[in-house]
Parts: structure tokens; sequence; C-alpha cells
């Protein structure tokens, strides 16, 4: 964790790309992804994330990528968590409708269409989302959690943000949608930018 060699960040999510390559700059750490650092899309990667916690996959991801290209490589895993379905769909959270065949805002109807099957008549709509950001390198590796309680909306509210985001109301919030809140806003709230925000404090004294 002392070179100063761009970090490769192991995501193939735009929506996460457009949240964290902000932070890295901000933060002062070199950063490339995927396809800047010339590593092409496998159709094998979606095997990576095959474990039940997302502590697992983020490490799974990391380390298979630090494995590949051998630079220090931060990944993630996140996703819904929803109470009355038992915490599902959890680390299923990407391909929870089953429709390997759909990706980006096609896939993202779809596994929303199943939610609010799931949830038709149910009052109680207490969710949270989960991150874990895993780091790897030589030396060592760091991993760091962030989370955020929330309710869910019966219909969606909001253009912005990516997967359940325009359902997902932060409890802490104002009463609007990640789907309705700029980049800069949702970084202050998600899951995500608490547990890259953790993990970058520890890079940025690390490094």
């Amino acid at each position: 964790m002392t070179s100063r060699e761009p970090v490769l960040l192991a995501s193939r999510s735009t929506g996460k790309l457009r949240e964290l390559l902000p932070m890295f700059e901000a933060a002062g750490i070199p950063v490339a992804d995927l396809t800047a650092a010339g590593l092409p899309y496998d159709p094998a990667e979606e095997a990576i994330e095959a474990f039940d916690s997302f502590e697992e996959n983020a490490l799974a991801k990391a380390r298979h990528f630090f494995r590949l290209t051998g630079r220090p490589t931060v990944a993630d895993d996140s996703g819904l968590e929803v109470a009355v379905l038992g915490g599902a769909p959890g680390v299923r959270s990407k391909r929870w409708s089953g429709r390997d065949d759909l990706e980006g805002a096609a896939l993202d109807a779809a596994n929303n269409r199943r939610l609010l099957e799931q949830l038709q008549g149910v009052t109680d709509r207490r969710a949270r989302y989960v991150c874990i950001a895993a780091y790897v390198d030589a030396r060592g590796e760091l991993f760091a959690r962030g989370e955020v309680e929330g309710r869910l909306l019966e219909a969606p509210a909001g253009a912005g943000g990516f997967g359940y985001d325009p359902y997902f109301v932060p409890a802490a919030g104002d009463g609007r949608t990640f789907a309705e809140l700029s980049r800069e806003e949702k970084e202050q709230l998600s899951h995500r930018g608490r547990a890259f925000a953790a993990l970058l404090d520890d890079l940025g004294g690390s490094r």
C-alpha cells in the first residue's frame, strides 16, 4: 500500500464509475478503470462474485484483477436488503430478476419490476443498501463497509442514479430518492459513498 501506481478500479458498471472516479480524484489517488487499463470484458467475470456475503464477493473481485494485472486493485460489492423479504435480494441484487440476457437500464427495470411484485400490498417498506469496498495489493488487503437505512416507494421518483435508486428514500435525507439527488448529495448519504470514503481515508494514509 505504498505504491503510487494508479489503482485499478475493477468495475464494469457505468453508474458506479460515475460515482467513484470523482471520489478518487478528490482524494488525490490516481485511478484507472478496467477499460482505461486495456482489460476488455470477459464473460468469465460473471462467475467471480459467487459467494453469499458482500465481503467475500468484493474481495474475490479485487483479488482476481490483482492476480491478473499485478496492479493495486479496488472493487466493491453492493446491494439492497429488504426487511420484509428477509434481506433479499442482498448479494443477488444485480441479477435478482433472473434476466441474464439484459444489462444496464433494461436489467434495472426488470429487477425493479420483481421488487414491486414482491412488495405489492406490503406496508413494511423498510430497506437498506449495503456496500463493501475492498482493496488488494502486494502487501495486503483492506476493506470498508458502508450502509444506509431507508424505505422503498411504491412508484419511482427521479431520473438519476441506477439500480433500485428511484425507489429508495434514505432515512437520513430530506425525502428524496437516491435518483433525485445530485452525485455529490448521494455521495454524502449513500452506502457506496460511505464505504469508499472510509477506504480512501485508509489508502491516503498508507500509500
